[in-house]
């Protein structure tokens, strides 16, 4: 879920006539094998399209154990990946667990500290006054992290990465496929399609479309409109969320005079000539016979909340839309697609203008995934009249990150939402004033600022060093929280876990920008969701917030395992036939494995390894099939030292958390202790960590052979060094 800020909206539903879009049929032939000009090199040449798409907040496991789960009640999804290849029901997210980052780490195949998104769906920075901002995670791929005005706060890439030694813009996922020839749509999938309709220097309209073109007027105009208006939503139907990146030589592009320049100054190897479509304006005609609005797979018109053609928001992106749109894009010849797809729990109006929270079983839940499960088989049997079926077609299924959800205990009891609807008298997370809470339960007064979350991040005005003592009181303040749950009825400690600028390196959340290091982080009881307020609790610091016509239910962004793990599935040539498999993985194996059945390669060397217990030996390159026993140890013993989630960072973060709430002013010596003891382990796991992934990398892409001898030596170092970890977490 992209969480908004929490205003009452009030929109205008002037629906335009189904007239108004003139719709394309989905009766053209379509084009089944990718382009000649696509140079995709799969084993045997056997995958000629990419079809990748990540749900949001959608789940495997049940929330309720008498209501069939996510998937369960998808059975159309589910069964084909099940009876065609396999689902790890064993995959991770990486933190902070939210939207942008999770996606965007299976994009790349690289944990927050190379992407850049460490803090999502926004994030604040420190200003050179000690004060800070806010920016938002989703922003188009090549923006800045201040793009507001001609003198930027942080100039920095939003997308930053710093393998280089310089705080660069990260590789773009699109690169191999377009180098390669191959268009590359993507509908809605984050920082890949532009995000806003900014008019500044820095806006995307001024950067793509040019200061004056006709785009960057409507945008303007668009901008200067009221409030719920089709006038103020008019650009971002028109620009934002969808886009095709055309492959060497122009692809879709050639001859489109829509088509712009597809920037990538910092693109290892540099990028120029290639072109782009941005914006369903120019994206749904390419792919629909001119016509200006696509249908979903129900024949609707795809539009706004006020029947304007083209992007229905973030939050509007329903099975039947996303899916209609990756099938457009494969009939118009685009081999490798994106989509992703909003959340089922929750009640999104017409086109992601409205947002009501439901819990497990409740009928309008159980509704929308039959109108999911409904939206896959309508999918899969066009594809397959396509031609476009799992002999030559690579298809990835995967979620950015779970939930946990909060309310009342479902009525009647044993409901399973199937046969008995079930339903709450409060489906709503618990709010809670930071600011007032430390001050009247704490004494701490101290200014900061924090990114509101059920996992916020905390910056002190001023960005004091980790150990200053203003640092080191604040941090055993927040350890001592504590609140009555309005809803349970039952006490709760509000930290689960605390981690300063030392822990969040092992968790890989400090990025190239300096200036975005929260000073602290703190992950809450999952019931809990954290903003700063007034600094007393006149009003009642914890409570839960009246609805409004809004409700937020499903909390993520913390380390329970209901949010940190996830599913994962894979169909297609060279994809073994397991079923469900238990296998630990995380979203970084995502992008290594796809590539190494594909044949491409990156420009940078992976955080994920290959899954090659899930790949046939044929499919992958002799080097991965020759020593597969030494990989298998060696990456397994990679991912626990390395993953966010491994055994590593939670034992750290179990050490890192036990500092932070202990000692005192007067002694505060096994807070450096133990910080310490983690900065050099944390340091001594990046080291054997670049090695490790470089010498997994060679293997699945350089055709450079395992060094079995070297690989057993780091498999016991790396199983050494979480050992040292976990033993430092015991105490």
């Amino acid at each position: 879920m992209r969480r908004w800020l929490r205003v009452a909206l009030t929109l205008v539903l002037a629906v335009a006539p189904a007239a108004a879009f003139s719709p394309v049929s989905a009766g053209s032939a379509p084009n089944t094998a990718a382009p000649s000009s696509c140079h995709l090199n799969s084993a045997n040449g056997q995958i000629q399209h990419v079809i990748s798409l990540v749900f949001d907040n959608t789940h495997f496991t049940r929330d309720n154990p008498n209501v069939p789960s996510d998937l369960e009640q998808m059975p159309h999804l589910l069964n084909f990946i099940r009876d065609n290849g396999t689902l790890m029901t064993n995959d991770h997210t990486v933190l902070i667990s939210h939207t942008a980052n999770g996606i965007l780490t299976s994009l790349t195949g690289l944990y927050s500290d190379r992407h850049g998104q460490a803090v999502s769906n926004s994030y604040r920075y420190f200003k050179s006054d000690g004060s800070t901002a806010s920016s938002s995670s989703f922003k188009y791929w090549t923006d800045l992290v201040d793009d507001t005005g001609t003198v930027p706060a942080d100039p920095l890439p939003n997308m930053v990465n710093g393998d280089s030694g310089a705080p660069l813009t990260a590789p773009a996922p699109w690169v191999p496929f377009t180098r390669a020839g191959c268009d590359f749509g993507a509908t809605a999938v984050a920082n890949v399609v532009l995000e806003n309709t900014g008019t500044g220097p820095n806006g995307d309209m001024t950067k793509v479309f040019g200061n004056g073109s006709p785009e960057w007027n409507e945008a303007k105009t668009s901008n200067a409109a009221p409030f719920g208006t089709a006038a103020r939503a008019l650009a971002q139907t028109d620009f934002v969320g969808m886009a095709i990146h055309c492959g060497a030589g122009g692809g879709i592009c050639s001859g489109n005079s829509s088509a712009r320049p597809d920037l990538l100054p910092d693109e290892p190897g540099g990028y120029s000539g290639f072109q782009g479509l941005f914006g369903a304006k120019y994206v749904n005609p390419a792919i629909a016979g001119g016509a200006a609005a696509v249908p979903d797979l129900n024949g609707n018109p795809v539009g706004d909340q006020f029947g304007q053609p083209g992007f229905p928001g973030f939050d509007g992106l329903f099975a039947s839309t996303t899916l209609s749109y990756v099938a457009h894009m494969q009939e118009a010849g685009i081999p490798v697609t994106y989509g992703y797809i909003s959340d089922a729990h929750d009640e999104h109006g017409v086109a992601g203008e409205i947002h009501i929270a439901d819990g497990p079983g409740q009928a309008p839940y159980v509704a929308q995934l039959q109108r999911y499960d409904a939206a896959f088989q309508k999918f899969f049997d066009r594809l397959a009249a396509d031609g476009i079926n799992k002999t030559n077609t690579l298809f990835l299924f995967t979620v950015d990150e779970g939930d946990h959800f909060v309310g009342s205990a479902p009525a009647p009891a044993g409901c399973d939402g199937v046969n008995v609807a079930c339903s709450y008298s409060t489906a709503s997370e618990v709010n809670v004033n930071l600011t007032g809470l430390l001050a009247t339960q704490q004494g701490v007064t101290t200014p900061f600022t924090v990114h509101s979350d059920m996992a916020p991040t905390i910056y002190i005005t001023g960005n004091p060093a980790r150990d200053a003592a203003v640092t080191r009181d604040f941090g055993r303040a927040l350890g001592r929280l504590n609140a009555v749950n309005p809803i349970t009825g039952q006490p709760n400690d509000l930290s689960v876990a605390l981690a300063d600028s030392v822990e969040m390196r092992a968790l890989h959340m400090v990025t190239a920008d300096p200036q975005r290091t929260p000073t602290l982080t703190m992950f809450a009881h999952p019931d809990y969701f954290l903003f700063t307020g007034a600094p007393n609790c006149n009003s009642p610091c914890v409570f839960v917030p009246g609805t409004g016509g809004s409700t937020f239910a499903w909390n993520h962004g913390s380390i329970d395992s209901e949010i940190a793990t996830m599913w994962l599935g894979m169909v297609g040539p060279g994809v073994r036939h397991l079923g469900d498999d238990a296998t630990w993985a995380d979203h970084t194996d995502l992008r290594a494995t796809m590539m190494s059945l594909l044949g491409l390669q990156d420009s940078y060397v992976h955080d994920g390894r290959v899954l090659i217990d899930q790949l046939y030996a044929w499919a992958v390159p002799q080097t991965l099939v020759a020593h597969r026993e030494a990989l298998r140890r060696l990456g397994a013993a990679y991912k626990q030292l390395n993953a966010p989630f491994g055994q590593f960072s939670m034992a750290t973060l179990g050490a890192s958390t036990r500092a932070i709430k202990g000692g005192s002013s007067s002694d505060d010596s096994a807070y450096t202790s133990i910080e310490n003891q983690i900065s050099s382990l944390t340091g001594s796991r990046d080291a054997l960590g670049v090695q490790i992934r470089a010498a997994l990398d060679a293997a699945a892409f350089g055709g450079t052979p395992l060094d079995e001898v070297q690989a057993a030596a780091w498999t016991a170092q790396a199983n050494d060094l979480i050992g040292q970890a976990q033993a430092l977490a015991a105490g």
